[in-house]
């Protein structure tokens, strides 16, 4: 008898040294969220949302969060968070620039940092890893789309995001390209920091000083919901057909139904869901890449449908 327990004993060892790795507990993990806040654009509330519906405390997260559209405010949270204890911290950064002391702290204290939604300007020593869009190729797909409309000449009001956001650098810079070249016009470009009064504030200033536009290039839906009031206001025609041009990004989809009703253009994809990417790599141990890009298209008013809208729109 005790010859078939140690039998039996022996092969459970045997068992548990070749069984595959368990993925790690969630219970009781400590991890510190810095982004954004949601009242910014429709997709930083389906950004925030994401994050929530899976770092919580049902399943088992010890969840502190932060936000901010400063870049100082966000790094004071981090250095909270390091002196709290935390066992990650998840960051979708204001700005590019300023985080490499901040990050330095972290990795000597033994915490693991995951970059989400916007690439900083850090050695990649610093982060596990950056679960992101391709901000510029965003841009570079909105300008191509743009360049294709083939208009007898481009006068571009540029409304711009927060400023020094990887977001509005990766946004701009194409569009930047072709001012430098002289193809298009750049006849007004000013940040609304992603702001709808804002956006709205810039066109009427535009109309109001007599300059001829024909292209409002907004690098956020609300941005552009609010520069199309300023149009509507003045009785100018946009979208298919109309006098101006508008393009958005974000695809929310209010903003894509604009499109589908031939009142804008063009809106970008931006992808606000990566808290999952995140979470399996935290369980599983396994950065399978450093950099993961989430795959994002253009779309055209002229071919959107409303199975595009159901499937890609966020929000309502």
């Amino acid at each position: 008898m005790k010859k078939i327990v140690a039998i039996a004993v022996m092969a459970l060892c045997a068992v548990s040294m070749f069984a595959a790795p368990k993925a790690k507990k969630t219970k009781g993990l400590k991890i510190g969220i810095v982004n954004n806040p949601p009242s910014e654009s429709g997709y930083r509330a389906a950004n925030v949302k994401d994050f929530e519906s899976v770092f919580n405390k049902k399943k088992g997260y010890k969840v502190s969060t932060f936000y901010s559209l400063k870049n100082d405010e966000q790094l004071n949270a981090v250095s909270q968070f390091i002196t709290d204890g935390v066992d990650y911290i998840l960051i979708s950064a204001a700005a590019t620039d300023g985080w490499d002391s901040v990050l330095k702290q972290a990795k000597a204290n033994g915490i693991k940092v995951f970059l989400f939604d916007r690439m900083i300007n850090v050695s990649e020593d610093l982060y596990e890893a950056a679960v992101v869009s391709d901000m510029a190729k965003e841009g570079e797909t909105a300008v191509a789309w743009l360049k294709a409309q083939n208009l007898p000449e481009y006068k571009v009001i540029h409304i711009q995001g927060a400023m020094g956001s990887d977001a509005q650098l990766g946004r701009t810079g194409a569009l930047d390209a072709e001012f430098a070249k002289g193809t298009m016009k750049k006849v007004v470009q000013q940040t609304a920091t992603w702001d709808e009064a804002e956006a709205k504030k810039i066109v009427e200033s535009v109309i109001n000083s007599g300059e001829d536009f024909n292209v409002i290039y907004a690098e956020n839906d609300g941005m552009a919901k609010g520069a199309v009031a300023a149009l509507d206001e003045a009785g100018i025609t946009h979208g298919v057909n109309g006098k101006v041009v508008v393009m958005g990004f974000d695809c929310n989809k209010w903003a894509l139904r604009e499109l589908l009703a031939g009142n804008w253009n063009y809106d970008g994809q931006c992808s606000p869901f990566q808290a999952q990417i995140i979470e399996d790599m935290i369980k599983s141990g396994k950065v399978p890449t450093k950099k993961y890009i989430n795959e994002e298209k253009g779309f055209d008013a002229k071919k959107i449908t409303q199975a595009d809208i159901n499937t890609y729109g966020l929000g309502d």
